[in-house]
Order: structure tokens, then sequence, then C-alpha cells
């Protein structure tokens, strides 16, 4: 990877110290039919942990409550964490946004590093026009991203916050606009257009947060 897209993504570890949460502790998308899937997974999964009980049970007979205790202990534990993960992801469908906004935005970093090792490769002609734009653009997403995720987690903790502290709303919405090409139809145009509205889907899920705090 160039220095330029170095310390641009946003890692999973880095996600989770911003907003306390990990992509793993959320439903994407907080839907009823992703909620069935999920339990689904959990079920074969203690139907497996059956099995390997049952052929424990002849090497260690004499621990046989033991492990139907713990077989039950882990089968209410997956499905228990399933549930939780569906209530939080539907109640905290801002949160679920942001993570979706999230991972477009390392989805753009990353076609722009397999670009460039095509162009390293030997094929000058897929050079990136106007480079220093896209990663201006990439780095003002990546400061309103990190922004919505911190006051997100903040508007989680405490209810009034938002109405006290306004300040955390200013953005970066007008400097990367500026930066927007009409030539969308270009691979420069569209990572800047990508990015734009990157940053103003997490600025919506701010305001969002904004209005139905206050309210």
């Amino acid at each position: 990877m160039r220095p330029d897209l170095q310390g641009l993504e946003i890692s999973k570890g880095e996600l989770k110290r911003l907003c306390g949460v990990g992509f793993s502790q959320v439903l994407r998308p907080p839907t009823a039919a992703k909620f069935l899937s999920e339990i689904s997974q959990s079920l074969l999964i203690s139907l497996l942990m059956g099995i390997s009980g049952i052929f424990l049970n002849y090497i260690f007979p004499e621990h046989l409550v033991l492990l139907v205790f713990i077989y039950f202990l882990a089968t209410i534990g997956l499905i228990f964490g399933d549930i939780q993960k569906f209530k939080f992801s539907n109640k905290n469908k801002n949160l679920v946004n942001l993570f979706d906004d999230v991972e477009r935005y390392n989805d753009v970093i990353k076609a722009i590093d397999i670009n460039d090792e095509i162009e390293a490769a030997g094929n000058p002609e897929v050079y990136l026009k106007d480079r220093d734009n896209v990663i201006a653009a990439l780095e003002l997403t990546r400061e309103d991203l990190v922004r919505a995720l911190r006051t997100e987690r903040i508007l989680r903790q405490h209810k009034h916050f938002i109405s006290r502290n306004p300040e955390l709303f200013a953005n970066n919405l007008t400097a990367l606009a500026a930066l927007q090409v009409s030539d969308k139809a270009s691979e420069h145009g569209r990572l800047l257009n990508e990015a734009l509205q990157i940053a103003v889907s997490a600025q919506a899920e701010m305001r969002k947060l904004q209005d139905r705090r206050i309210s």
C-alpha cells in the first residue's frame, strides 16, 4: 500500500475503540430474516456440539451429566447472544448504518490499493488522475466517520448530551463538496463522489441522532 493510503483505513480494532462495539456484535441488516439466519447458524453449531458430545460420552461416560450441562449452557448462550444482537441492532440502527458507511469507505481504499498494484505491475494506463484530490476527500470522509462514531457512542451513553453540545456537529461537508468533480464517469470522479456520498450518509445519521435525542 502506498504511503498516502496508509492509516486511512478504519480497522476493526479502531472501530471498536471508537464506538465500543465490533462488527460481530451487530446484525447487518437488522431484519427478521437476518435474525433467523443467525439463529439457524447457532442451532447448527449446537447440533455439531451435540454430536461431538455423544462421542465424548463414549470416551468419558462418567462425565455424562457435566457434558449435558456444558452443552445446554453453550446452546443457551448462543441463542441468547443472537437475541441480544438483534435487539441491540434494532435499537441502534444509526450505528448499523454507520458500520455500513465504514465498510463502503474501506472498500474505496481497497479499490485504490488494488488499482495501484495493477499500475505497479506494468499497466500505467490505469493511473489514477487527481490522486491528491481523491486522498484529500478520503481524509475528510474519515474525519466525518470518526466524529459520527464517537458521537453515536456518547449519545448511547448520555441521552441529553447532544442538546448541551451542538458544536460536535460541525462537519467538513462544505470542504468535501468543493472537491467533487463533474466528470462522474471517470475513475477519480467516481471515487470522489463515492467519498462524498459516504460523508453525507454519516452526517445524515448524526442528524437523525440529534433529532431523536432532542425530541
